[in-house]
Protein backbone atom coordinates (compact mmCIF):
# COMPACT_ATOMS: atom_id res chain seq x y z
CA UNK A 1 0.00 0.00 0.00
CA UNK A 2 1.47 3.35 -0.65
CA UNK A 3 2.63 5.69 1.55
CA UNK A 4 0.17 8.42 2.56
CA UNK A 5 2.21 11.96 3.42
CA UNK A 6 1.55 14.17 6.30
CA UNK A 7 1.17 17.78 6.04
CA UNK A 8 1.49 20.71 8.25
CA UNK A 9 -0.48 24.27 6.91
CA UNK A 10 1.66 27.19 8.26
CA UNK A 11 -0.72 30.03 8.28
CA UNK A 12 -4.73 29.87 8.88
CA UNK A 13 -5.31 32.72 6.56
CA UNK A 14 -7.65 33.16 3.57
CA UNK A 15 -5.74 30.91 0.72
CA UNK A 16 -6.08 28.37 3.44
CA UNK A 17 -9.63 28.41 3.61
CA UNK A 18 -10.30 29.20 0.15
CA UNK A 19 -8.04 26.90 -1.39
CA UNK A 20 -5.51 24.98 0.24
CA UNK A 21 -7.62 23.02 2.92
CA UNK A 22 -10.69 22.15 1.07
CA UNK A 23 -8.11 20.48 -1.90
CA UNK A 24 -5.71 18.75 0.96
CA UNK A 25 -8.93 17.54 2.65
CA UNK A 26 -9.57 16.00 -0.43
CA UNK A 27 -6.02 14.49 -1.30
CA UNK A 28 -6.57 13.37 2.57
CA UNK A 29 -9.98 11.79 0.99
CA UNK A 30 -8.39 10.00 -1.97
CA UNK A 31 -5.53 8.40 0.43
CA UNK A 32 -2.65 10.11 -0.86
CA UNK A 33 -2.32 12.81 2.47
CA UNK A 34 -2.90 11.33 5.67
CA UNK A 35 -2.39 13.57 8.85
CA UNK A 36 -3.17 17.06 8.47
CA UNK A 37 -2.00 20.06 11.00
CA UNK A 38 -2.31 23.61 11.03
CA UNK A 39 -0.34 26.15 12.99
CA UNK A 40 -1.23 29.85 13.27
CA UNK A 41 -0.49 32.81 14.81
CA UNK A 42 -3.19 32.40 17.64
CA UNK A 43 -6.45 30.27 17.81
CA UNK A 44 -9.26 32.36 16.12
CA UNK A 45 -8.36 31.60 12.05
CA UNK A 46 -8.45 28.37 13.33
CA UNK A 47 -12.01 28.16 14.99
CA UNK A 48 -13.15 29.72 11.89
CA UNK A 49 -11.43 27.16 9.82
CA UNK A 50 -13.06 24.74 12.25
CA UNK A 51 -16.71 26.38 11.96
CA UNK A 52 -16.52 27.16 7.89
CA UNK A 53 -19.97 25.41 7.10
CA UNK A 54 -18.83 24.83 3.72
CA UNK A 55 -16.05 22.79 4.14
CA UNK A 56 -17.89 20.52 6.49
CA UNK A 57 -20.38 20.05 4.34
CA UNK A 58 -17.89 19.06 1.53
CA UNK A 59 -16.06 17.07 4.05
CA UNK A 60 -18.18 15.90 6.75
CA UNK A 61 -15.94 13.01 8.50
CA UNK A 62 -12.35 15.26 8.37
CA UNK A 63 -10.80 17.41 10.38
CA UNK A 64 -7.13 18.66 11.37
CA UNK A 65 -5.08 19.23 14.37
CA UNK A 66 -4.90 23.31 15.30
CA UNK A 67 -2.13 24.83 16.62
CA UNK A 68 -2.38 26.37 19.17
CA UNK A 69 -5.06 24.42 20.81
CA UNK A 70 -8.67 26.12 20.90
CA UNK A 71 -8.44 26.29 24.17
CA UNK A 72 -5.86 28.85 24.27
CA UNK A 73 -6.68 32.85 24.85
CA UNK A 74 -7.46 33.46 21.69
CA UNK A 75 -5.34 36.99 22.10
CA UNK A 76 -2.31 34.95 22.80
CA UNK A 77 0.06 35.04 19.83
CA UNK A 78 2.31 32.34 19.50
CA UNK A 79 4.83 33.29 16.59
CA UNK A 80 7.18 30.77 17.16
CA UNK A 81 5.13 27.65 17.51
CA UNK A 82 5.09 26.81 14.23
CA UNK A 83 9.38 25.42 14.92
CA UNK A 84 7.87 23.21 17.84
CA UNK A 85 5.16 21.85 15.43
CA UNK A 86 7.39 21.45 12.41
CA UNK A 87 10.34 19.78 14.64
CA UNK A 88 7.88 16.61 15.84
CA UNK A 89 7.05 15.83 12.19
CA UNK A 90 8.20 12.72 10.90
CA UNK A 91 10.96 13.45 7.95
CA UNK A 92 9.96 14.10 4.68
CA UNK A 93 6.77 14.89 4.78
CA UNK A 94 5.06 17.95 3.37
CA UNK A 95 5.14 21.67 4.75
CA UNK A 96 2.57 23.74 2.79
CA UNK A 97 4.02 27.75 3.97
CA UNK A 98 0.73 30.06 3.69
CA UNK A 99 2.06 33.05 5.54
CA UNK A 100 2.85 36.89 4.03
CA UNK A 101 5.38 37.51 1.72
CA UNK A 102 8.25 38.37 3.77
CA UNK A 103 7.71 35.31 6.21
CA UNK A 104 8.35 32.77 3.52
CA UNK A 105 12.05 32.72 3.51
CA UNK A 106 12.27 31.80 7.47
CA UNK A 107 9.89 29.05 7.41
CA UNK A 108 10.74 27.66 4.39
CA UNK A 109 14.03 27.29 6.03
CA UNK A 110 13.10 25.91 8.97
CA UNK A 111 10.72 23.47 7.43
CA UNK A 112 14.09 21.97 5.16
CA UNK A 113 15.67 22.18 8.16
CA UNK A 114 13.16 19.93 9.39
CA UNK A 115 13.61 17.56 6.52
CA UNK A 116 10.44 18.48 5.17
CA UNK A 117 9.26 18.64 1.53
CA UNK A 118 7.81 22.13 0.87
CA UNK A 119 4.73 23.67 -0.84
CA UNK A 120 5.00 27.68 -0.66
CA UNK A 121 2.16 30.36 -2.03
CA UNK A 122 3.66 32.33 -4.50
CA UNK A 123 6.23 34.13 -4.58
CA UNK A 124 8.58 32.00 -3.34
CA UNK A 125 10.71 34.69 -1.22
CA UNK A 126 11.17 37.77 -2.23
CA UNK A 127 15.51 37.91 -3.48
CA UNK A 128 17.03 35.44 -6.01
CA UNK A 129 19.07 34.64 -3.53
CA UNK A 130 17.01 33.25 -1.34
CA UNK A 131 15.81 31.43 -3.51
CA UNK A 132 18.88 29.94 -4.72
CA UNK A 133 19.72 28.81 -1.16
CA UNK A 134 16.37 27.56 -0.95
CA UNK A 135 17.16 25.52 -3.87
CA UNK A 136 20.74 24.24 -3.07
CA UNK A 137 19.79 22.88 -0.03
CA UNK A 138 16.59 21.07 -0.97
CA UNK A 139 18.30 19.72 -3.14
CA UNK A 140 21.48 18.25 -1.40
CA UNK A 141 18.86 16.56 1.20
CA UNK A 142 16.53 15.38 -1.86
CA UNK A 143 13.83 17.25 -1.14
CA UNK A 144 11.18 18.78 -3.27
CA UNK A 145 10.36 22.49 -3.36
CA UNK A 146 7.19 23.75 -5.45
CA UNK A 147 5.69 27.32 -5.53
CA UNK A 148 1.67 27.56 -6.34
CA UNK A 149 1.44 29.89 -9.37
CA UNK A 150 -1.79 27.89 -10.11
CA UNK A 151 -2.19 30.08 -13.05
CA UNK A 152 0.13 27.27 -15.15
CA UNK A 153 -2.72 25.09 -14.28
CA UNK A 154 -5.20 26.76 -16.26
CA UNK A 155 -6.00 24.60 -19.35
CA UNK A 156 -6.37 28.04 -21.35
CA UNK A 157 -2.49 28.66 -20.43
CA UNK A 158 -1.49 24.83 -20.81
CA UNK A 159 -3.21 25.13 -24.55
CA UNK A 160 -1.37 28.21 -25.07
CA UNK A 161 1.94 27.06 -24.13
CA UNK A 162 1.82 23.70 -26.36
CA UNK A 163 0.57 26.00 -29.07
CA UNK A 164 3.15 29.05 -28.58
CA UNK A 165 6.33 26.13 -28.45
CA UNK A 166 4.62 24.35 -31.86
CA UNK A 167 4.62 27.89 -33.14
CA UNK A 168 1.45 28.83 -34.38
CA UNK A 169 1.16 32.20 -32.50
CA UNK A 170 4.66 33.24 -33.71
CA UNK A 171 6.44 35.61 -31.64
CA UNK A 172 5.24 37.75 -28.42
CA UNK A 173 5.78 41.61 -28.45
CA UNK A 174 3.21 43.11 -26.47
CA UNK A 175 0.15 42.76 -23.83
CA UNK A 176 -1.53 43.85 -21.14
CA UNK A 177 -2.46 41.99 -18.18
CA UNK A 178 -4.52 42.98 -15.24
CA UNK A 179 -5.59 41.54 -11.97
CA UNK A 180 -7.47 43.63 -9.38
CA UNK A 181 -8.69 42.18 -5.97
CA UNK A 182 -11.88 43.42 -4.26
CA UNK A 183 -11.71 46.65 -2.23
CA UNK A 184 -12.69 43.96 1.15
CA UNK A 185 -9.20 43.42 0.92
CA UNK A 186 -8.06 46.46 2.60
CA UNK A 187 -10.65 45.35 5.84
CA UNK A 188 -8.85 42.01 6.31
CA UNK A 189 -5.99 40.44 8.15
CA UNK A 190 -4.69 42.58 4.61
CA UNK A 191 -3.87 46.01 6.70
CA UNK A 192 -2.19 44.01 9.22
CA UNK A 193 0.93 42.93 6.74
CA UNK A 194 0.13 44.27 3.59
CA UNK A 195 1.98 47.78 3.90
CA UNK A 196 4.64 49.68 1.47
CA UNK A 197 7.91 48.49 3.28
CA UNK A 198 6.88 45.14 2.76
CA UNK A 199 4.95 44.19 -0.43
CA UNK A 200 2.79 45.88 -3.04
CA UNK A 201 0.04 44.71 -5.93
CA UNK A 202 2.60 44.07 -8.41
CA UNK A 203 4.36 41.68 -5.82
CA UNK A 204 1.36 40.03 -4.53
CA UNK A 205 -0.65 39.11 -7.54
CA UNK A 206 1.01 40.71 -11.11
CA UNK A 207 3.97 38.16 -10.52
CA UNK A 208 1.42 35.23 -11.78
CA UNK A 209 1.04 37.28 -15.54
CA UNK A 210 4.66 38.05 -15.91
CA UNK A 211 5.13 33.82 -14.62
CA UNK A 212 2.32 32.99 -16.85
CA UNK A 213 3.97 34.99 -19.72
CA UNK A 214 7.76 33.03 -19.19
CA UNK A 215 5.50 30.03 -18.72
CA UNK A 216 3.97 30.11 -22.36
CA UNK A 217 6.81 31.86 -24.27
CA UNK A 218 9.56 30.99 -22.77
CA UNK A 219 11.02 34.15 -22.31
CA UNK A 220 12.76 35.66 -19.70
CA UNK A 221 12.06 39.07 -18.27
CA UNK A 222 14.99 41.71 -18.36
CA UNK A 223 13.61 45.40 -17.26
CA UNK A 224 10.93 46.41 -15.59
CA UNK A 225 9.67 49.77 -14.12
CA UNK A 226 6.80 49.52 -11.18
CA UNK A 227 4.39 52.64 -10.07
CA UNK A 228 2.26 52.70 -6.69
CA UNK A 229 -0.48 54.33 -5.25
CA UNK A 230 -0.50 54.48 -1.60
CA UNK A 231 -3.32 55.12 0.89
CA UNK A 232 -4.29 53.87 4.26
CA UNK A 233 -5.94 51.27 5.55
CA UNK A 234 -8.77 51.20 8.07
CA UNK A 235 -6.15 50.54 10.67
CA UNK A 236 -4.45 53.64 10.06
CA UNK A 237 -1.09 51.33 7.88
CA UNK A 238 -0.18 52.77 4.68
CA UNK A 239 -0.05 50.21 1.70
CA UNK A 240 0.31 50.16 -1.74
CA UNK A 241 -3.22 49.82 -3.14
CA UNK A 242 -2.72 49.94 -6.54
CA UNK A 243 0.89 49.02 -8.74
CA UNK A 244 1.12 49.09 -12.49
CA UNK A 245 4.55 47.75 -13.97
CA UNK A 246 5.74 47.50 -17.68
CA UNK A 247 7.88 44.20 -17.98
CA UNK A 248 10.42 44.57 -21.30
CA UNK A 249 10.93 40.95 -22.21
CA UNK A 250 14.73 39.35 -23.90
CA UNK A 251 13.39 39.66 -27.14
CA UNK A 252 12.32 43.20 -26.26
CA UNK A 253 8.38 42.29 -25.95
CA UNK A 254 6.61 44.70 -23.45
CA UNK A 255 3.90 43.63 -20.78
CA UNK A 256 1.78 45.63 -18.83
CA UNK A 257 0.43 44.47 -15.50
CA UNK A 258 -2.21 47.35 -13.47
CA UNK A 259 -3.05 45.37 -10.25
CA UNK A 260 -5.19 46.80 -6.57
CA UNK A 261 -6.92 46.37 -3.82
CA UNK A 262 -9.90 48.23 -5.45
CA UNK A 263 -12.52 45.91 -7.39
CA UNK A 264 -15.81 47.28 -6.20
CA UNK A 265 -17.40 44.70 -3.76
CA UNK A 266 -20.64 45.22 -5.21
CA UNK A 267 -19.07 44.29 -8.55
CA UNK A 268 -20.81 41.44 -10.92
CA UNK A 269 -17.11 39.61 -10.02
CA UNK A 270 -15.04 38.67 -7.06
CA UNK A 271 -12.09 40.07 -9.11
CA UNK A 272 -11.13 41.73 -12.68
CA UNK A 273 -8.50 40.07 -14.14
CA UNK A 274 -7.20 39.03 -17.95
CA UNK A 275 -4.33 39.04 -20.60
CA UNK A 276 -4.46 39.91 -23.88
CA UNK A 277 -1.15 38.76 -25.93
CA UNK A 278 0.18 40.19 -29.31
CA UNK A 279 2.23 38.18 -31.34
CA UNK A 280 3.50 38.40 -35.02
CA UNK A 281 3.89 35.45 -37.52
CA UNK A 282 5.66 36.28 -41.21
CA UNK A 283 3.60 39.33 -42.30
CA UNK A 284 0.35 38.53 -39.92
CA UNK A 285 -0.49 38.78 -36.21
CA UNK A 286 -1.77 36.43 -33.63
CA UNK A 287 -3.02 36.92 -30.10
CA UNK A 288 -3.57 34.89 -27.30
CA UNK A 289 -6.30 36.70 -25.10
CA UNK A 290 -7.61 35.25 -21.92
CA UNK A 291 -10.79 36.70 -19.88
CA UNK A 292 -9.31 34.96 -16.38
CA UNK A 293 -12.84 36.24 -14.01
CA UNK A 294 -15.60 35.35 -16.49
CA UNK A 295 -15.72 31.88 -18.23
CA UNK A 296 -18.96 32.81 -19.98
CA UNK A 297 -20.83 32.13 -16.92
CA UNK A 298 -23.45 34.21 -14.99
CA UNK A 299 -26.03 33.92 -11.76
CA UNK A 300 -28.00 36.32 -10.54
CA UNK A 301 -29.15 34.96 -7.49
CA UNK A 302 -32.69 35.75 -5.32
CA UNK A 303 -30.47 37.09 -2.55
CA UNK A 304 -26.65 37.99 -2.02
CA UNK A 305 -24.87 34.96 -1.41
CA UNK A 306 -22.74 35.64 -4.36
CA UNK A 307 -18.61 36.01 -3.21
CA UNK A 308 -18.81 39.66 -3.90
CA UNK A 309 -21.61 40.26 -2.60
CA UNK A 310 -23.68 40.84 -5.10
CA UNK A 311 -26.47 39.23 -6.53
CA UNK A 312 -25.93 38.97 -9.95
CA UNK A 313 -22.35 37.14 -10.69
CA UNK A 314 -19.62 36.20 -13.37
CA UNK A 315 -18.33 32.70 -12.21
CA UNK A 316 -15.50 31.31 -12.94
CA UNK A 317 -15.84 27.56 -11.99
CA UNK A 318 -12.29 26.73 -13.96
CA UNK A 319 -10.49 28.15 -10.71
CA UNK A 320 -11.76 26.89 -7.73
CA UNK A 321 -15.40 25.35 -6.85
CA UNK A 322 -16.65 22.56 -4.48
CA UNK A 323 -19.12 20.46 -6.55
CA UNK A 324 -21.68 17.57 -6.28
CA UNK A 325 -19.67 14.29 -6.77
CA UNK A 326 -20.56 10.66 -6.78
CA UNK A 327 -18.46 9.92 -3.42
CA UNK A 328 -19.57 12.21 -0.12
CA UNK A 329 -19.65 15.69 0.44
CA UNK A 330 -18.67 17.73 -2.49
CA UNK A 331 -15.20 17.54 -4.38
CA UNK A 332 -12.90 20.76 -5.31
CA UNK A 333 -11.98 21.26 -9.15
CA UNK A 334 -10.18 23.41 -11.27
CA UNK A 335 -6.73 24.65 -11.80
CA UNK A 336 -6.10 25.72 -8.14
CA UNK A 337 -6.82 22.29 -6.99
CA UNK A 338 -4.97 21.16 -9.76
CA UNK A 339 -2.35 22.66 -8.52
CA UNK A 340 -2.04 21.94 -5.33
CA UNK A 341 -2.85 18.18 -6.18
CA UNK A 342 0.31 18.50 -8.82
CA UNK A 343 2.55 19.57 -5.86
CA UNK A 344 1.41 17.22 -3.00
CA UNK A 345 1.19 13.92 -5.16
CA UNK A 346 4.60 14.75 -6.48
CA UNK A 347 5.44 14.69 -2.79
CA UNK A 348 4.05 11.86 -2.87
CA UNK A 349 5.30 10.12 -5.35
CA UNK A 350 8.92 10.66 -4.82
CA UNK A 351 8.44 8.72 -1.56
CA UNK A 352 6.67 5.96 -2.93
CA UNK A 353 8.96 5.29 -5.57
CA UNK A 354 11.59 2.32 -5.60
CA UNK A 355 15.02 3.33 -3.16
CA UNK A 356 13.28 6.63 -1.97
CA UNK A 357 15.82 6.41 0.79
CA UNK A 358 18.76 6.68 -1.82
CA UNK A 359 18.71 10.53 -1.85
CA UNK A 360 20.13 10.52 -5.39
CA UNK A 361 16.95 8.38 -6.45
CA UNK A 362 15.24 11.37 -4.72
CA UNK A 363 17.35 13.85 -6.66
CA UNK A 364 16.71 12.37 -9.91
CA UNK A 365 13.03 13.02 -9.43
CA UNK A 366 13.21 16.57 -8.72
CA UNK A 367 15.69 17.05 -11.79
CA UNK A 368 12.68 15.71 -13.91
CA UNK A 369 10.36 17.78 -12.26
CA UNK A 370 12.23 20.92 -12.72
CA UNK A 371 13.22 20.08 -16.66
CA UNK A 372 9.26 19.42 -17.75
CA UNK A 373 8.47 22.48 -16.38
CA UNK A 374 4.90 22.63 -15.59
CA UNK A 375 5.33 22.50 -11.56
CA UNK A 376 7.14 25.90 -10.52
CA UNK A 377 9.96 24.94 -9.02
CA UNK A 378 13.01 27.34 -7.38
CA UNK A 379 14.99 26.09 -10.50
CA UNK A 380 12.44 26.54 -13.48
CA UNK A 381 10.54 29.81 -12.04
CA UNK A 382 13.79 31.62 -10.40
CA UNK A 383 12.83 34.55 -12.64
CA UNK A 384 9.86 35.28 -10.33
CA UNK A 385 12.27 36.44 -7.29
CA UNK A 386 14.34 38.52 -10.04
CA UNK A 387 11.16 40.02 -10.83
CA UNK A 388 10.34 40.76 -7.29
CA UNK A 389 13.54 42.57 -6.25
CA UNK A 390 13.74 44.69 -9.67
CA UNK A 391 9.67 45.25 -8.06
CA UNK A 392 10.30 46.48 -5.13
CA UNK A 393 13.52 48.39 -6.13
CA UNK A 394 11.54 50.24 -8.60
CA UNK A 395 8.18 51.04 -6.70
CA UNK A 396 9.78 52.03 -3.74
CA UNK A 397 12.20 54.75 -5.91
CA UNK A 398 9.25 56.13 -8.04
CA UNK A 399 8.41 53.59 -11.00
CA UNK A 400 12.62 53.72 -11.48
CA UNK A 401 13.78 51.62 -14.36
CA UNK A 402 15.67 48.22 -12.79
CA UNK A 403 17.39 45.49 -15.27
CA UNK A 404 17.44 41.81 -14.76
CA UNK A 405 20.82 40.65 -15.30
CA UNK A 406 21.74 37.00 -16.12
CA UNK A 407 24.48 34.52 -16.64
CA UNK A 408 26.49 33.12 -14.51
CA UNK A 409 25.35 34.93 -11.10
CA UNK A 410 22.26 36.58 -12.04
CA UNK A 411 20.71 39.73 -9.75
CA UNK A 412 19.45 43.31 -10.77
CA UNK A 413 21.15 46.25 -11.48
CA UNK A 414 19.68 49.80 -9.72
Amino acid sequence: MAKKIDITIVGGGMITNDLLLPSIYHLQRTRIVGEINICALNNPPLKALKGNAVIKEAFPEQDFTPYPSLEENQDKNSPELYKEVLSKMKPRQAVVVAMPDQLHYQVVMEALNANQHILSVKPLVLSYNQAEEIKDFAFSKGLFVGVEYHKRFDRRSLEARKRYQDGNFGEFKMGEAKLIEPWLYRHSNFQNWFTTDKTDPFTYIGCHYVDLVYFITGLKPVELTVAGIKDKFPNGKTGYMWAQGRVRFENDALLTVTTGLGYPDDGAGSNDQGIVMYCEGEDCGSMIKHNDQFRGVSHSYVDNIGVAGSKFNFINPDFFRLIPWEGEGAKPVGYGYDSVAANITSMAAIENSDNAEDIQVRQEQIREIDAKGIIATPANSFINELVVEATRESIENDGKSVKIIYGDHPHIKR
